[in-house]
């Protein structure tokens, strides 16, 4: 079932608002229904009141209906009208633009509550299960049903002929790597992509497998996943036939699935976009994705890996998007080739443990890089996400990473400045010519330890005997290479301007 929260937000891209009622967002919506002159007697969670004549009418259906929700065609200026008739009577009013139409909205409406089910992924169909059990039936085996990653996405209750790689399969939600391994080693995959027929994997008692039938479930020449059967022999007859058009059934339902979850993530992006790039309405945004109006932080997100990037970005983007917006904590959007993710603030760590799920949903081969923006208001995210950028750049390229996981840039502020005086001195933006430049080329022609010595006594702040000690050395070493230094360039240790630039060109110059 979906939620009204869901329904708002998608809505919301053809021009539908809610009017009052903010409380109920989290009510779930199972029903949809339209009136009928010819039966007055129509309900449902979802009222469509094609041809009311008014919001009060519409209302007025709503209650008859038993409805949650009612859309009703009016203007921006009933919305007062509509907040308090839908208040008096505990029904959610949407207004919509009356230059929508009514039957691509009926269809979309229609589409979400009764095709847009959840299943444990968060998405599609549930009688995906129940596909799955008549399957089971069909065939006389324990069914399975797979995406192109040999993920789980539905399984029968039946366990006719079920064993320990089945058990350990449903489990984990997805293909243990040892079975994937096998099944590669006898180019299973291969075979699936290349026919619609179903084929017979041997048993490997090693694995704890008996023998599996399997069948490619395609739309066109698209793999869209498969069909597992737990089975000692290959099914023959009837049950091979059930089997083939099964994985037909199946996808249809993977296809209708998609539709209303590309729907779903193409609202939820364009909006998060909005909030990335600065919109001077942002709390209205934010109140669209279903967040509360309080900190957020932007968490940037890349992949890594030496075959098929696109389609781990891409795959990271489903993750992060997987499940219905009331039961995840994040809205996310792709923008080139990184994932941004706006995260209500819980803290540093809590965004580092949904980058750590998140890259926990990902083949073990992909290397996951991440910065975490620092808190901010919802007018303020396009700052942190400038601040999450810097932090991912930090997170691929530098070593003054915290050990615990992504940076993030209220901690990491520091190392974001050095990162910055290192990308400038890279780039030619600090002075080539000055005290420690010459004293770097004094050091290569003769073997000379200054800058080091220069380095250790800026940051003992003065102190001879600190910066011995950090150098390995007596006192008085330091005290004659300072002289002798001062020979080879003006230092003007005494001028504390004069120490800051050392300071920052020496942290600008190191690697």
């Amino acid at each position: 079932m979906i939620t009204l929260d869901r329904l708002v937000n998608v809505l919301g891209a053809y021009g539908v608002r809610l009017c009052g009622r903010p409380e109920r967002r989290s009510a779930r919506l199972r029903s949809v229904a339209v009136p009928d002159a010819t039966d007055g007697r129509v309900t449902g969670d979802v009222l469509v009141a094609v041809g009311a004549g008014s919001v009060t009418e519409a209302v007025r259906w709503a209650v008859t209906a038993q409805a949650t929700v009612v859309l009703v065609r009016a203007g921006a200026e009933t919305a007062r009208e509509a907040t308090v008739a839908g208040e008096s009577n505990d029904v959610a009013v949407m207004l919509v633009d009356p230059a929508v139409s009514w039957s691509h909205l009926v269809g979309v409406v229609y589409g979400l509550v009764l095709e847009g089910r959840e299943t444990e992924s968060g998405r599609g169909p549930t009688d995906l299960f129940a596909l799955a059990d008549s399957l089971a039936d069909a065939v006389g085996g324990a069914v399975t049903i797979e995406d192109p990653l040999s993920r789980v996405l539905a399984y029968s209750r039946s366990q006719q002929a079920g064993d320990p790689a089945r058990l350990e399969t449903i489990l984990v939600r997805q293909v243990p790597e040892r079975l994937r391994e096998m099944f590669l080693a006898r180019r299973v995959f291969a075979r699936l992509a290349a026919t619609d027929e179903p084929i017979f994997v041997e048993p490997d008692p090693s694995h704890g497998m008996t023998g599996r039938m399997v069948v490619a479930v395609r739309a066109g020449r698209e793999l869209l996943g498969s069909v597992w059967v737990t089975c000692g022999s290959p099914l023959t007859g009837t049950r091979h036939t059930a089997l083939a058009n099964g994985a037909r059934t199946v996808a249809l339902h993977l296809l209708r699935s998609r539709a209303s979850a590309d729907l779903e993530r193409q609202v939820e992006s364009d909006l998060v976009v909005l909030l990335l790039e600065g919109t001077a309405d942002a709390a209205t945004v934010v109140s669209r994705l279903g967040l509360a109006a309080r900190e957020m932080r932007v968490v940037a997100v890349r992949t890594h890996t030496s075959e098929e990037p696109h389609a781990m970005l891409l795959l990271a983007f489903e993750r992060a998007t997987t499940g219905f917006g009331w039961s995840r904590p994040g809205r996310s959007t792709l923008l080139g080739d990184t994932l941004y993710t706006i995260l209500p603030d819980a803290g540093a760590t809590a965004a580092r443990e949904w980058v750590a799920a998140l890259g926990a949903g990902l083949p073990p081969r992909v290397r996951v890089a991440a910065g975490i923006g620092a808190a901010a208001q919802a007018a303020e995210l396009p700052a942190s996400r400038r601040e999450a950028e810097e932090c991912l750049a930090l997170h691929e390229t530098s070593r003054a990473v915290p050990a615990g996981g992504p940076p993030a840039y209220d901690e990491s502020w520091d190392d974001i400045l050095l990162h910055r005086l290192r990308a400038a001195a890279r780039a030619g933006r600090v002075p080539a010519r000055g005290p420690v430049s010459a004293l770097r080329r004094h050091d290569a022609l003769h073997d000379t330890h200054y800058v080091a010595t220069l380095r250790a006594w800026l940051e003992a702040q003065g102190d001879l005997m600190v910066a011995a000690e950090r150098l390995g050395v007596h006192a008085n070493t330091v005290r004659n290479r300072l002289r002798r230094m001062s020979e080879v360039t003006p230092l003007d240790l005494d001028d504390p301007r004069k120490r800051l630039a050392m300071v920052i060109t020496l942290a600008a110059e190191d690697e």
